[in-house]
């Protein structure tokens, strides 16, 4: 099944949390903390740990994320994690990857598993979909 909302980042907080041993690379390493608010067919927030190498004057880099979502999909009650990575070359995004963490589901959403995807509209809106499975 497939399940879509649009999404906000309620909050953006960078760590002090640096790779250690440090290393120097043209695109510098940061750890963030984030809060996501979904609406429509996924419904609820999220808790997401944000890694990204990204060089702020070119707009190049790559991000991963590992989000802890509650709430509910198309009207199941539960949570889960998924995780997702991209990169741009500033105005694109390319290699994709999203997963639902297998065996991370809980409630009416406990054996969900699956893919999806996230695009930024050119207004800035944030779309996410599920191509999800419920199991045993």
């Amino acid at each position: 099944m497939r399940a879509t909302a649009i999404f906000s980042v309620k909050s953006f907080v960078p760590t002090d949390v640096v790779p250690d041993p440090p290393v120097a690379t043209a695109a510098p390493v940061g750890v963030s903390t984030m809060e996501k608010h979904f609406e429509g067919e996924v419904i609820g927030r999220s808790a997401t740990l944000f890694t990204a190498a990204f060089d702020q004057a070119t707009g190049v880099g790559t991000y991963l994320a590992m989000e802890s979502f509650e709430g509910s999909v198309h009207g199941l009650d539960g949570a889960f994690n998924f995780a997702h990575s991209a990169t741009t070359t500033g105005a694109d995004r390319l290699n994709e990857f999203f997963v639902i963490v297998p065996g991370s589901g809980t409630a009416a959403l406990a054996g969900i598993t699956g893919t999806g995807g996230i695009a930024v509209d050119e207004d800035g809106t944030h779309r996410i979909w599920l191509d999800y499975q419920l199991g045993e």
